[in-house]
Formats: C-alpha cells, sequence, structure tokens
C-alpha cells in the first residue's frame, strides 16, 4: 500500500504561502515594506488580504501579516546603509515604468509626507528614529543625484 500524505488546508503555512506567491516577486526590501505596509488600514490598523484571508481565515492572514511587516522591517534595519541607498534607487527606478509620476516628484512627496506609515506598529521609538533618520538622509541623498545614478551596467549594488 503506497504511504502518501493529504495536504490539507492546516497543514498549508500562510508564511510561506505569502512569500512565495507575493513578496518574492517584490524585487527589493524596500518594496516589500511599502507593500505590507499598504495593507493596513490606516483608520485601524488592521492589514488586509483577500487571499490570505480566504485561504487561511482572517486572524492567520492577520498574524501573517503583522510578522512579515515585523521581519521586513527588520531585514530593512539590518541592512548597511550603502545597501539601502541601492535599494531606493531600484525601487524608485521601477517605480518609474510604472507610473507617470517621476522620481523626483515621489522623492519630494515622501519628503514632505514622512514615512512613519510604513513602520510596523512594533516598531520600538529607538527604531522609529533610526529608521526615519536614514530614509529622510538617504531620499535627501537620492533628490540631489541625477535620476539613474547609482543604476546600469558596471554599477554596484553596494554603491
Amino acid at each position: 500500500m503506497p504511504r502518501f500524505k493529504v495536504k490539507g488546508v492546516l497543514e498549508r503555512d500562510p508564511v510561506a504561502d505569502l512569500w512565495k506567491h507575493t513578496l518574492s516577486k517584490i524585487p527589493t526590501t524596500y518594496g516589500r515594506l511599502l507593500y505590507l505596509a499598504g495593507l493596513r488600514d490606516s483608520r485601524t490598523g488592521v492589514y488586509q488580504h483577500h487571499g490570505l484571508a480566504a485561504a487561511f481565515g482572517r486572524e492567520e492572514s492577520k498574524r501573517t501579516l503583522y510578522e512579515s511587516h515585523r521581519q521586513v522591517f527588520a531585514e530593512w534595519l539590518n541592512l548597511p546603509l550603502a545597501e539601502k541607498a541601492a535599494n531606493l534607487r531600484s525601487y524608485l527606478a521601477g517605480a518609474e515604468t510604472t507610473t507617470e509620476e517621476s522620481r523626483d516628484t515621489i522623492i519630494s512627496h515622501w519628503l514632505r509626507t514622512g514615512h512613519r506609515f510604513q513602520l510596523p506598529d512594533s516598531a520600538s521609538p529607538a527604531e522609529q528614529m533610526l529608521f526615519q533618520q536614514e530614509l529622510h538622509l538617504l531620499l535627501q541623498m537620492l533628490k540631489a543625484e541625477p535620476a539613474g545614478a547609482g543604476i546600469g551596467p558596471g554599477s554596484s549594488p553596494h554603491a
């Protein structure tokens, strides 16, 4: 008699599912951070993702998104500053191809409006300050350099 295990819904891992089908398709850490922050309702702070909720239930979906947001935020904080700059450049290069807004318009808007919405609720005051100060510094630096700087043949992602 052949041995096999039936895979049921309870055996599936929502975190692995989210990473395999969604987050792994977002090429930058910053892009993943923005994506996850965008799944949190700005009025209630509750994460919402129809596909995850349909497959795993609302509570499991919210927990998975919350934990994934924390994980991506920690990943971002642990990147060296040069890698954060390269990551932002890469994100902005991709954003320009999907919107009609220029890189400078996007950066100016982010500098005007702040970046607090990107932070997971679990971020400590020190993490919040570090994130905001570094991101502000990086955006100022990117705004001062010509569009496309650091991107292209021969450029290093650690530049």
